[in-house]
């Protein structure tokens, strides 16, 4: 098969990393795999997968772009044999349905996140990515909302949540050498971490761990990981409100890590801030994985990847105090039920949630849609 996934760029994030695990998949299953994308810091990764690279502009939302690039997809289809397009964000999407329609090939989208639609005209703009021949949804949640928000009909969805690689998010393979240099790159001293991975947009949260920090008892830092992608004014936004609240020291903006295992080793606790519902929300997962317990918002995906009291505590979304009462329950945790209950998780997550459930359930997706084109 010659697979072609679109999507914006490749920099940082949950729709990236699935697209390179899935050109992984495809490319040890002796199959070639095809990213349509404006690049960014993840093409050595591609690359690395075997993934061939056609830089195009393609996340325009401009509607004067489309009709450009869809000939463009139509091109690349042509020259490469491609079998199917599969989409993963709303503005690559449209070119990407018009070309695939127009090739007579199957088109596929994933249903990355929860979007929001204050409007007609936006919720027509969503509308394309529940328009596949067939919609992987990578949450029950998800599901639900592409049932009631756009009436698709439940035999064209099959839900695969996102996949932990348990061989990179393996806590045997972080060594203490790597946590104790981020911790100094940090600044964090002996002080508990508290590590918020995300990028710096308001609904993750950021402001919400900032003030519960200020409630917690215990003398904590917080970490805020993750890319501002611009928010030049909400990083301000989070450094007013540290100093406002007297939290100068404690409150790091630590920016994108290329290496997630290792700083979430670093952490005593991780957090899902999220005001709005995570679709899935891998950071959940991956934490679990590397044996750190979570505390997230009762909400979203969340609610599927975390076991209350388990794997972590499940908080209100948007309220400082449960988030500061969700972070003290775990840090009073003894050591010995602390492991204990993060080796229980990542079995779990293990079982469930693994990139290699995601790559084997996705290439089956492939194969269905190709049989269904010929009618096999």
């Amino acid at each position: 098969m010659n697979i072609l996934q679109v999507l914006p760029e490749l920099n940082a994030g949950g729709v990236e990393r699935t697209t390179i695990e899935i050109a992984q998949a495809l490319t040890s299953a002796g199959h070639v795999p095809h990213i349509a994308c404006a690049g960014g810091r993840m093409e050595d990764e591609l690359k690395a997968a075997g993934g061939i690279l056609h830089k195009l502009n393609i996340g325009s939302k401009n509607p004067l772009t489309l009709r450009g690039n869809s000939k463009a997809l139509r091109a690349i289809i042509k020259a490469y044999n491609i079998d199917i397009v599969h989409a993963r964000s709303r503005a690559p999407a449209w070119p990407a349905k018009a070309a695939a329609h127009k090739m007579g090939i199957p088109f596929i989208t994933t249903y990355h996140g929860i979007y929001n639609a204050k409007s007609t005209l936006k919720r027509a703009y969503n509308a394309v990515m529940a328009k596949g021949d067939i919609v992987i949804a990578n949450s029950n949640f998800t599901k639900a909302h592409i049932l009631k928000e756009h009436g698709t009909t439940p035999d064209k969805i099959v839900v695969i949540p996102r996949g932990v690689d348990m061989a990179v998010f393996d806590p045997a393979l972080v060594n203490g050498a790597e946590t104790a240099r981020l911790k100094i790159e940090w600044g964090v001293g002996d002080n508990p971490v508290i590590l918020l991975p995300g990028r710096l947009t308001r609904w993750k949260g950021q402001l919400v761990a900032v003030e519960a920090l200020k409630l917690l008892d215990a003398q904590a830092v917080l970490v805020l990981l993750g890319d501002a992608q611009g928010r030049d004014e909400y990083v301000a936004e989070i450094e007013t409100k540290t100093a406002e609240l007297a939290l100068d020291g404690r409150v790091i903006i630590a920016g994108h890590s290329r290496s997630m295992p290792a700083a979430l080793m670093a952490a005593n606790v991780v957090i899902s801030a999220s005001t709005d519902p995570e679709a899935f929300g891998r950071i959940v997962a991956e934490a679990q994985a590397m044996e750190r317990l979570v505390v997230a918002s009762n909400h979203g995906g969340a609610r599927e990847t975390i076991i209350d009291g388990a794997g972590g505590y499940l908080v209100t979304p948007g309220d400082a105090q449960a988030l500061a009462d969700g972070i003290g329950n775990v840090l009073a945790l003894p050591q010995s039920e602390y492991i204990a209950r993060a080796k229980t998780a990542q079995k779990r997550i293990g079982a469930t949630y693994s990139a290699t459930a995601l790559k084997t359930a996705t290439l089956a997706v492939y194969e269905q849609a190709l049989k269904k084109r010929s009618g096999k």
